[in-house]
């Protein structure tokens, strides 16, 4: 679960092969809208509900969280109930709670990971889209995008994005795993009016007592 949970949040986000490498024009008009007004942003906070589903596994799994974006730099904190990570735009910090520990790692910046910090604007590199419809979701229009990674050797193979129509902002991201795991990420909130201090996104050693820290660059 920590593997996987690590994993999706520094992913936070796609394949389906379509039958065309032609663009889809209305997707690409809908994710660029909705990446300009992320862009005009400095600080984005989401409360969020992550849940896991694999049926042939048998396990369905949910927590919240929250995640404060820095959307001009590749900086991100996320907060669970047993987990921690913060990332300064070079290193990775991640607390575990129960063990007491933290680890600190370089930012992978090779093409299978995707940062957090991206999730608004990762469309525009290494993905096809495709608009697959409206559909109006607890009382909400919606559009539905589905993201196909063009490297397929990639874990996910799909990551469908639906996406308010009023505010164009994402609702919920669904991500396919090929090992037939489903991860959502269904946003509860979103505010861009909130000043958040820049110390948010680094790890301060003083305000984790008793926490080994486990440097691994």
């Amino acid at each position: 679960m920590k593997k996987s949970i690590f994993i999706c949040l520094t992913i936070f986000i796609a394949i389906n092969r379509f039958v065309t490498a032609q663009v889809d024009s209305k997707a690409k008009g809908i994710l660029d809208e909705m990446s300009k007004k992320y862009k005009s942003y400095d600080v984005v906070k989401t409360d969020f509900v992550y849940t896991l589903d694999n049926p042939q596994a048998r396990i369905k799994e949910s927590k919240k969280g929250v995640l404060y974006v820095k959307s001009k730099a590749n900086k991100y904190k996320i907060i669970l109930s047993d987990h921690e990570l913060i990332c300064d735009g070079k290193n990775i910090w991640t607390y575990a709670k129960a063990d007491k520990e933290v680890q600190i790692n370089e930012i992978d910046y090779s093409e299978n990971s995707i940062s957090p910090a991206k999730i608004f604007t990762v469309y525009e590199k290494g993905f096809k889209y495709l608009y697959v419809g409206a559909q109006v979701i607890q009382n909400k229009n919606c559009h539905i995008i589905d993201l196909t990674p063009t490297d397929t050797k990639k874990t996910f193979f799909k990551i469908r994005l639906t996406i308010d129509k009023d505010v164009m902002q994402i609702k919920e991201v669904l991500i396919f795993d090929k090992n037939g795991s489903k991860y959502t990420y269904a946003i509860k909130t979103f505010n861009a009016s909130l000043k958040i201090p820049e110390s948010t996104f680094a790890f301060d050693s003083k305000l984790y007592p008793g926490v080994e820290v486990v440097d691994l660059r």
